[in-house]
């Protein structure tokens, strides 16, 4: 059996997710493609995707050690690629969405494939305190990823039904906590709540929805990071940011948006507005830079996001794969991905 939660609160019925025949579904209508829409995205994505989705030239990634991040302070923050962050609470290591494959994909030769390497290795990763989940998605759940991991990890946090599916894969039961919307569970004094986000589930034909989707709130002592997983935009960041923000740092979906998908992934004025909902201080995007998953220009994301912060005097870090973000001193980074598309011609033939 897993370890049952304990609920802070209550919450009414209209704020838990809607579950009909076994299924879960966003409150509000979610717009979805019907099977020959899905058909004509799925060619397009396989013969006809700019080549802009991919960047010409080398994502700079910082290398990582178990020594350096055993000496880094409390609150440093680590973007290990896509939705990957490696956290630093307490003295100890809590992991989001690990994904470390090649590609992210249910096959090892067809699908969106990295555009880097992790900064560290799984081998090389100090041991988890918690794996913290939003949904089943291939580019945010890696099988591969979670059973390496499984030895070194104390716990694993997962919306509903997520956990039953790594119970499945071998990983031990006792190790596992799955939260629906507005529960909450402890480690070590840091409180997680699973809050909502308007997404979707599946990892094949016949599974979709049938397990919970959801973003997170960590709350360590005075620090409190929200981590988004995937959403579309929705009215629940003013209720998350009215009961458990300010947040010192949004960790917010930014990238793998389409008009053909507009409910489910947020635009990069949708994911501006949601960090000013959940009244954040420094905005963190992720989602973006290490797969291209949508049809846009894998550097789009970030030129949207950082040019609408500036307009709206919010701040903003982007730090490079592996570079620190550390919440007692943080600091803008740069815009490395300006680098990467300005590479002499005779660098981007070679990478």
């Amino acid at each position: 059996m897993t370890t049952p939660p304990t609920r802070l609160s209550t919450p009414s019925p209209l704020s838990r997710p809607v579950e009909q025949q076994g299924r879960f579904k966003n409150h509000a209508f979610v717009q979805r493609a019907g099977f020959g829409k899905t058909l004509q995205i799925f060619c397009k994505m396989l013969f006809h995707k700019p080549r802009s989705t991919r960047p010409v030239g080398e994502i700079p990634v910082q290398r990582l050690t178990r020594e350096q991040l055993f000496v880094a302070p409390d609150h440093s923050v680590y973007r290990l690629g896509h939705s990957t962050v490696l956290l630093k609470m307490r003295g100890k290591f809590w992991l989001t969405d690990p994904v470390f494959a090649a590609r992210a994909s249910p096959l090892s030769w067809a699908g969106p494939k990295r555009f880097h390497q992790p900064p560290i290795t799984l081998d090389e990763l100090p041991p988890i305190e918690a794996v913290i989940l939003s949904h089943n998605h291939y580019d945010h759940l890696d099988r591969q990823a979670v059973m390496q991991l499984a030895d070194k990890t104390r716990y694993f946090l997962a919306p509903l039904g997520v956990g039953d599916t790594l119970i499945t894969w071998g990983v031990d039961a006792s190790k596992v906590r799955q939260l629906d919307w507005w529960q909450d569970t402890v480690v070590d004094g840091i409180h997680f709540i699973a809050t909502p986000a308007q997404h979707f589930s599946g990892r094949g034909l016949f599974d979709g929805n049938q397990t919970l989707w959801s973003s997170w709130v960590m709350i360590d002592g005075s620090r409190r990071i929200f981590f988004s997983g995937d959403t579309g935009y929705f009215d629940g960041f003013k209720r998350i940011g009215e009961r458990y923000g300010p947040f010192d740092l949004t960790l917010m979906e930014t990238g793998a948006y389409n008009v053909d998908w507009p409910d489910v992934h947020m635009q990069p004025e949708q994911t501006l507005q949601a960090h000013i909902d959940l009244r954040g201080r420094w905005l963190l995007p992720i989602h973006n830079g290490t797969f291209d998953l949508a049809f846009h220009a894998w550097h789009e994301p970030f030129d949207r996001i950082m040019a609408l912060a500036w307009e709206r005097n919010v701040r903003i870090t982007t730090p490079s794969m592996g570079q620190p973000f550390l919440l007692a001193a943080p600091e803008r980074g740069r815009a490395w991905w300006l680098e990467v598309e300005s590479q002499p011609v005779e660098e981007q033939l070679m990478s």
